[in-house]
């Protein structure tokens, strides 16, 4: 950066910016004994002492100065008189690291792109746990970006950039595949910014035109701020999953107990009142509290997913293997109840609604994650999901056990069956556990 200063009708160029190009254009130096010649060795100390502060993280900055008659700086930058280089500290912030560490278990692929010099962004990144090649903006200028395209994945810290380079290492990310996050704070980031997949400006100290064009502001300016929505945004998605495969999982059991019953011929096993009793308080209640599970321990463990479905194929064989197995079972209960013991049609029913809702509370508690065996959770790692499961039971003991009975074609059931229809929903928790280990969706926890 360089202005014209006149005073006293007396113009002064002085001007700033990366060392490496100050000192290449500086001919003079100013010292105690006024304005001398800068020789070769003079710029050699001077370099060796600039290498010393960079690779100690210090950000190096030149000044220099030249007087001039013209009324312009295009073209005056030369035969400049060096001032002096200025070290300036900009330590990382101390949460920076870990959020790092924790990005890089995530899967998540950290590259640090800076103006400052090779050395200073070496020292730099190497305090905030950023290792690998490095790439200046000078050579990037040397590579086509086929060439960029091909050594990018490698490259971790980007040096001496400017936004027209910032810009090229998006595309060329974007071109790899890779799902791109950008974060910026000046005017000249908005471009890159803009054409990152999600662009992230600062709140703080970042100017209007980054903020415009951001998809995200950080009022912190805090990098782990990133990190945080990035284990939020996971949670949320894993948190839908767990619905819709909670909710299509009872739906399948319940479609196949039906049609399996009308093509072997025996009556309905449930009516439609209580179906309809199923899907609003044993079915709704648990799934949406599922919805307000916390993250799981391991939830930045995960590899990210590229736009994938919310139902991927792990989860369908999930649904499907659950929903038949779970509607075998209880058509099992019905047949047994109704044709071995003889038990009147609406008892039937009953025990079929009953091990029904048992099954599908029980499964309920292993839906909690499903990156996690269902040992592995805490039984009140979702208290809502406890409280939604208690009001289910009370409201079936409510259809069973009071004459409500009659609107809902149930017959009270001795208490001794209970832990009968409890036991039939284990090998819920079973298979959907064999599942998850025989798809590899279990994610090994943190070690701390």
């Amino acid at each position: 950066m360089a202005v014209l200063v006149e005073e006293d009708q007396n113009k002064t160029i002085y001007t700033k910016g990366a060392p490496e190009v100050i000192l290449q254009k500086s001919d003079y130096i100013l010292t105690a004994n006024g304005v001398e010649k800068l020789d070769k060795g003079q710029k050699d100390r001077i370099e060796d002492r600039l290498n010393e502060l960079a690779k100690t993280g210090y950000r190096t900055l030149a000044l220099a100065y030249k007087n001039t008659d013209r009324n312009r700086i295009e073209g005056e930058e030369n035969s400049l008189v060096l001032i002096g280089i200025a070290g300036i500290t900009d330590p990382p912030r101390e949460d920076v690291a870990e959020a790092i560490a924790d990005a890089n278990k995530a899967g998540i692929k950290v590259k640090m792109i800076t103006g400052d010099s090779r050395h200073t962004a070496i020292a730099i990144a190497s305090k905030i746990g950023i290792f690998g090649e490095v790439l200046t903006g000078p050579e990037i200028d040397q590579l086509s970006d086929d060439e960029l395209k091909k050594i990018i994945s490698d490259v971790s810290i980007f040096a001496r950039v400017k936004p027209e380079h910032k810009l090229r290492i998006v595309d060329a990310l974007k071109n790899n595949g890779e799902i791109v996050t950008m974060t910026g704070d000046g005017v000249n980031d908005a471009p890159a910014l803009k054409e990152a997949h999600i662009g992230v400006a600062m709140g703080k100290n970042g100017t209007d035109a980054t903020r415009e064009v951001a998809d995200l502001t950080l009022k912190d300016d805090n990098f782990s701020t990133i990190v945080e929505a990035i284990k939020e945004g996971r949670t949320i998605f894993s948190n839908i999953q767990k619905f819709v495969t909670y909710q299509l999982s009872c739906n399948m059991a319940e479609l196949t107990l039906i049609v399996l019953a009308i093509l072997l011929g025996l009556p309905l096993p449930l009516v439609a009142l209580q179906i309809l009793f199923m899907n609003l308080i044993t079915d709704d209640l648990p799934s949406i509290t599922l919805g307000f599970t916390p993250p799981a321990k391991n939830i930045m463990r995960i590899k990210p997913r590229k736009n994938s479905e919310v139902l991927t194929k792990q989860l369908i064989t999930l649904i499907v293997s659950l929903g038949v197995s779970a509607g075998l079972v209880i058509l099992a209960v019905f047949a047994f109840t109704y044709k071995v013991l003889n038990f009147d049609l609406d008892t039937a029913r009953t025990a079929t609604l009953l091990t029904l809702i048992f099954i599908e509370i029980t499964a309920a508690f292993s839906f909690r994650s499903l990156k996690q065996r269902t040992g592995q959770m805490h039984f009140f790692a979702n208290k809502l999901l406890v409280i939604a499961s208690a009001i289910s039971f009370i409201a079936t003991l409510i259809i069973v056990y009071t004459p409500l009975n009659t609107v809902f074609n149930t017959k009270p059931i001795n208490f001794l069956w209970w832990p009968i229809f409890f036991v039939l929903s284990l090998p819920a928790i079973w298979l959907i556990d064999y599942v998850k280990i025989k798809k590899g969706m279990i994610i090994p926890l943190e070690n701390k």
